[in-house]
């Protein structure tokens, strides 16, 4: 399929500047998310890619050719949006074969095009039917069929699930999966939803204000966030922050937290002033003996988990324990932190820790 290669790309609408130098490769094949709240810059950066959208200046790389400055049409890539965007007066088979109509290609290579993508995602007893009378998910299916009937060298989608219901988007997402699989082809998605952006990436960027804040494997970005503002977008609940003013140096491997030695993963940097430590709340231990002491605030029942809200001398904290551990509102209690997850943060909420253990790529 191809390869996709962003280079410094910015882009400025008058004063305002909605992507700030984004560099980032997505390797053929990849199913590769860009995440991120509302006004982050990633849906400007997919429609820059398409060339729906010109970058005020950078690089953008297909297959080894750039085409920055080049209309869609010379791009080879296909573009599924989250409103459908069907013909509504043309029926199932019509919408799905325009793009080879409109192309040339003979009826019957038409025909044979249009049946083998309806078999792959199981709409060929839709063909002839009005788009106007399906249902949310079949009219999803048959704008995926109208973008990869033509086997387009990637395939761009913008939040092609946000109109769904949750129970179905859910489905949808696992479906979408397997259609990109099965098919090998470079994908570009953008969502706000962390939870689907780590159910089906190979990649993720976590962007924030136009900036690329993280670059990487969905695991490592949720184990080891370059930011605090990673930490706390992705997981939920998301990661706890113990804050203290203190000091730590290049290569140490604990910090102290008024008289309370705490053990981290080898720090890379220097830093002093309103450090932050990072915790996931599956890494909080409810243990008696421990000497960070905690009230408990609250229990949130989750099934064969509970989320246990707990008071601590350095801001509120979250524990994820088993639903069998009984807790009592008002109880304190010790807490263990697993140090081997712990992230620490600078002042200006950078982390701190060796990429040796965060194992990821991050922006600046």
């Amino acid at each position: 399929m191809a390869q996709i290669v962003i280079k410094n790309l910015r882009k400025e609408f008058g004063s305002f500047t909605a992507v700030q130098s984004s560099s980032f490769t997505i390797e053929d094949g990849e199913f590769f998310m860009l995440l991120g709240p509302s006004g982050c810059g990633k849906t400007t950066t997919l429609r820059m890619i398409a060339g729906l959208e010109l970058p005020t200046s950078g690089e953008i790389f297909i297959n080894g050719q750039e085409v920055s400055q080049k209309p869609a049409s010379q791009r080879d890539i296909a573009f599924v949006f989250q409103m459908f965007a069907l013909y509504p007066h043309m029926n199932v088979r019509k919408n799905i074969s325009y793009p080879l109509v409109s192309q040339g290609m003979p009826k019957a290579q038409v025909k044979a095009k249009v049946a083998e993508v309806a078999q792959i995602l199981g709409i060929t007893a839709l063909l002839d039917r009005p788009v106007g009378g399906l249902s949310g998910g079949d009219r999803q299916r048959v704008a995926l069929g109208r973008a990869i009937v033509r086997n387009p060298a990637c395939f761009l989608m913008d939040e092609p699930l946000g109109a769904l219901d949750a129970e179905f988007r859910e489905h949808m997402a696992e479906e979408l999966r397997a259609l990109h699989d099965r098919m090998g082809a470079t994908t570009v998605y953008v969502t706000h939803d962390q939870l689907e952006a780590m159910q089906m990436g190979d990649k993720i960027v976590v962007m924030n204000h136009g900036v690329v804040e993280q670059f990487g494997r969905p695991q490592d970005i949720y184990d080891w966030p370059a930011t605090t503002f990673v930490a706390n977008f992705i997981g939920s609940p998301p990661m706890n922050f113990l804050r203290f003013d203190g000091s730590v140096a290049a290569g140490a491997t604990e910090v102290a937290l008024s008289g309370l030695t705490v053990a981290i993963p080898q720090t890379v940097q220097t830093a002093t002033g309103a450090l932050i430590l990072g915790v996931r709340p599956e890494n909080v231990h409810l243990e008696d003996t421990a000497p960070l002491r905690g009230r408990i605030l609250a229990a949130e029942y989750l099934g064969t988990t509970q989320i246990v809200t707990l008071d601590t001398a350095y801001g509120p904290v979250k524990a994820r324990i088993s639903s069998d551990r009984g807790v009592t509102i008002g109880d304190q209690t010790g807490l263990r932190l697993d140090p081997r997850a712990i992230s620490l943060f600078d002042p200006q909420g950078r982390a701190l820790l060796s990429l040796a253990n965060q194992r990821v790529l991050a922006h600046g």
